[in-house]
């Protein structure tokens, strides 16, 4: 695997912590070797991050189609602590037409390093490099078209896309953003994109930005259409000062220049112009800044009580209480509500069971309170859940069968009369604890696509020895999940880890596996709403400006 990975860089910007830094990995390839004679791989790369000897994925590149040395736009966004050693391992995948996911994928190797080498590592030999950049966690969103591009092929319109590179200080330069490829159009209208200002320009507004047109080919081969170059203050001047004039709307355009047909044409002008549609500055706020701001984080725990756990009075089975050793659901449910509770004012949480047949008449529930409450199912802190947890097994009979979509509505009910109160700010993170496959996958995958549009997040933590790779589906990093009509989720918003990776890892482990995600799910739910923190008044820097 060592020549795979010939060319990535990483980026350091600061943030306000002084032992903390967050770092943006891109990753390039060269020379992917050909499995198949009659075509060229569909590379995706794949990086994890180890954590108590297991590895574990952090995030994943598009897929490129039909390249053996591939440049993806995706940026690996990880957190840098000086005083620990951060093993990375970057995974190279072949991934097959019309299929995102890792399952049927051919691994084609992996690189390790640390996330210590990635910093002082020397450009030109080693394969990951750093560059410090500014704090400015703003964003800016963009939105371009073209007009009357070349045409590149014979039998039909070009295939064009665009590409954004920043230009660095020894010259280099580093891949901002790739549009999507718009078939057989001269004059594309590409979908607008928000990149953050430090991958943009390093916080440096001055700093050229080279931007490229190319025709895409199926063989990977796109053939150049042509090029301009701009800055990102240029870009905000002309947008503010082009906006109006004389009550007419002006759009800001580039020439695009292929350097080529310059020189060895006469009468050549361009190969068509570039146009900036829509530019907006968005203030992005932190998690801190939320939870500073009053934001409270509601936990709700679901505890699977179905008959494939094993008769609670069994000492082989999951909710065995043994006098001195908690078991998988405690041990799960301890470890991660003890993160949670420290977000949540009233330290008081709902807890519910699914799978199991409930007094007083014995029918089955996939969503009863554990205290039997149904009127007031909160528990007084993790101990409290604890308690009606273990109070509740002598009284019910577990059942089946695994059904889960049930609880995902019920807290996905209350998530949404929050979205229509003014009075408070809350986002709901649902814990759901399971041995096993669920049986309602259809009803789930509905209600977790109609939850992504909810402040809310969803953790399965599977417990036991089953074999949970059906579970993988609900899990947004394999791919895009999708209801059964085919909407697909708005945002990521379930985590799965199988205890069994953490058996003998420490509590903190698991809780920090578990909750990973959170926080950027709690951020890029309110920024994609556009809710500031209470406590923030608005910045002068945010603008808007739209031709």
């Amino acid at each position: 695997m060592s020549n795979i990975y010939e060319s990535a860089e990483a980026t350091l910007g600061f943030i306000s912590s002084p032992c903390l830094t967050k770092v943006e990995l891109r990753v390039a390839c060269r020379g992917i070797s050909d499995r198949d004679a009659l075509s060229k791989p569909d590379p995706c790369v794949v990086l994890k991050m180890q954590s108590h000897g297991q590895w574990f994925e952090v995030d994943r590149t598009e897929v490129i189609r039909s390249s053996s040395s591939p440049v993806f736009s995706k940026i690996f966004l990880v957190d840098y602590y000086f005083e620990e050693v951060q093993r990375l391992r970057f995974e190279l995948h072949d991934i097959s037409s019309g299929n995102n996911g890792l399952r049927d994928a051919d691994f084609l190797g992996a690189m390790e390093c640390t996330l210590g080498q990635v910093s002082v590592t020397d450009t030109h030999k080693k394969l990951v490099t750093a560059e410090e950049l500014s704090g400015n966690d703003d964003y800016v969103e963009l939105s371009f078209s073209a007009r009357k591009l070349d045409d590149k092929d014979f039998f039909s319109k070009s295939d064009p896309f665009l590409e954004i590179f920043r230009v660095n200080d020894d010259g280099t330069e580093s891949l901002v953003h790739r549009t999507e490829t718009v078939m057989n159009n001269l004059s594309p209208v590409w979908k607008s994109f928000k990149v953050s200002l430090n991958t943009l320009c390093s916080g440096d507004h001055d700093r050229e930005l080279k931007c490229t047109v190319w025709d895409w080919d199926s063989n990977g081969k796109h053939d150049f259409i042509g090029e301009f170059q701009t800055t990102y203050k240029e870009t905000m001047k002309a947008e503010q000062e082009g906006k109006c004039a004389f009550g007419f709307i002006i759009q800001i355009q580039w020439e695009c220049i292929n350097p080529k047909y310059q020189m060895k044409k006469k009468n050549y002008r361009n190969s068509g112009t570039v146009i900036l549609n829509h530019c907006k500055i968005i203030k992005m706020y932190s998690f801190l800044d939320y939870i500073m701001g009053g934001c409270q984080i509601q936990f709700t725990v679901a505890i699977d009580f179905t008959a494939s756990n094993g008769d609670p009075r069994n000492s082989c089975s999951l909710h065995y209480i043994h006098p001195y050793q908690p078991n998988e659901y405690l041990k799960a449910l301890v470890a991660v509500g003890e993160i949670c509770q420290d977000y949540d004012s009233d330290k008081m949480f709902p807890a519910f069971g699914f799978g199991a047949l409930i007094p007083p008449d014995f029918k089955v529930s996939h969503d009863f309170a554990v205290n039997f409450d149904e009127d007031n199912p909160e528990c007084a802190g993790i101990q409290g859940v604890v308690e009606a947890y273990q109070n509740c097994l002598p009284k019910i009979q577990l059942y089946g069968p695994t059904n889960i979509a049930p609880i995902i509505q019920k807290v996905a009910s209350s998530a949404s009369e929050e979205m229509h109160t003014k009075e408070a700010m809350e986002y709901f993170i649902l814990l759901i604890l399971t041995d096993g496959v669920i049986t309602d996958m259809a009803d789930t995958r509905e209600a977790i696509v109609h939850a992504s549009h909810l402040p809310m997040s969803v953790i399965i933590v599977g417990v036991g020895n089953a074999d949970f790779t059906d579970m993988q589906i609900l899990d947004g990093d394999d791919g895009i999940l999708r209801s059964p009509k085919g909407e697909p989720v708005l945002r990521d918003i379930v985590q799965f880890v199988p205890f069994k990776d953490f058996k003998h890892a420490s509590p903190a482990a698991l809780a920090k596996s578990v909750l990973a995600e959170v926080p950027n799910q709690v951020v890029d739910y309110y920024n994609a709403k556009g809710i500031k923190p209470k406590c923030m008044t608005d910045y002068e820097s945010t603008r808007t400006f739209s031709p």
